[in-house]
């Protein structure tokens, strides 16, 4: 397994210049961080814009997108004091980045945790009886959740427990007006948006559970732990799921990365100053500087997760070799 570990690290790095250097040269023909600062600031003379150009390394052609690429990656890895200002007012990056994606790993990770764990038992819970009427309500009720949009069960909830009921906050990770670091308070803003990520979740791992037990369920190694004495519990436990969770955890892998860049419609909803939220400012503003470490944080954070998935591969099925 080291071997293989180290291999994937060896590829880990080509992969990700790779993938940065697409994703540079997409954000400098999508949003033209040049034209950008123009407009943010009509003032600004041309040797202005000039200096902006060298700052930030936007040559043109495509030998000044490598030369570029590789002057904001120099940059870049040398730490956030070093990192290209905000367009939008000239400040640092690194603030805001960090203080967003704090607030995302809070949102996502508790999401996470309640909405995997417990879609997962459920997932379970109707595979062991396919066909019973546990199993229809199980799923029924899975289906009909996860196809609710996001945004319009961010709405629903708000206006049933925020506006009508006044239980929990509508918006926002605390009041306006706010000082310090309240985990009370911060935990009644997260409730609504935590329970938006989770249904979803949890509706989407019950089916993805469910239809990978039933699939196990008929392998010829289960008929021979039932023939060697294995009670249905043990069965279930040491083999059916665990084998069950075999593609699960590529997807979980997937999904995990995929969060850690914010959820964007639930985050602008609830107005909760995550990495979502704070991507579309960036982009609205066209503000290069920011939606770069934004992006560097999704691919690496993706390629990661994905590497773990396939180190769970040989611990959750024995017969899997990594070399």
């Amino acid at each position: 397994m080291l071997r293989f570990i180290v291999r994937r690290l060896l590829w880990f790095i080509p992969t990700v210049l790779f993938v940065t250097f697409l994703v540079y040269v997409a954000v400098r023909v999508g949003w033209d961080p040049v034209q950008t600062y123009s407009r943010a600031n009509p003032r600004a003379s041309e040797e202005q814009i000039a200096q902006y150009r060298e700052v930030n390394g936007l040559y043109d052609g495509l030998g000044g997108y490598i030369r570029g690429y590789f002057e904001w990656l120099w940059a870049f890895v040398q730490g956030p004091d070093q990192w290209p200002r905000s367009i939008k007012g000239g400040g640092e990056v690194y603030p805001s980045l960090r203080y967003s994606l704090f607030n995302t790993l809070r949102l996502t990770g508790t999401a996470a945790v309640l909405g995997i764990g417990i879609g997962l038992f459920f997932g379970v819970v109707a595979g062991k009886r396919p066909g019973t009427w546990i199993d229809g309500i199980v799923n029924t009720t899975a289906f009909f959740v996860g196809s609710i949009p996001p945004f319009v069960s961010a709405v629903i909830l708000q206006l049933a427990f925020a506006v009508q009921l006044g239980w929990l906050p509508a918006a926002g990770i605390y009041p306006p007006g706010h000082q310090g670091f309240d985990p009370w308070l911060m935990s009644k803003h997260m409730v609504l948006p935590v329970f938006v990520v989770a249904i979803q979740t949890i509706a989407g791992y019950t089916r993805y559970m469910r239809a990978s037990l039933l699939d196990v369920s008929s392998a010829d190694y289960l008929r021979t732990a039932r023939a060697k004495g294995l009670s249905e519990r043990e069965v279930l436990r040491r083999h059916t799921i665990r084998n069950s969770l075999i593609p699960i955890a590529t997807v979980v892998a997937i999904d995990i990365g995929a969060l850690l860049g914010g959820l964007i419609i639930t985050e602008n909803i609830f107005n909760y100053p995550g990495m979502g939220v704070f991507f579309i400012n960036a982009a609205n503003d066209g503000d290069f500087p920011r939606l770069m470490p934004f992006l560097v944080i999704i691919t690496v954070s993706v390629l990661i997760f994905n590497l773990l998935a396939d180190l769970s591969y040989a611990y959750l099925d024995p017969r899997i070799t990594l070399d």
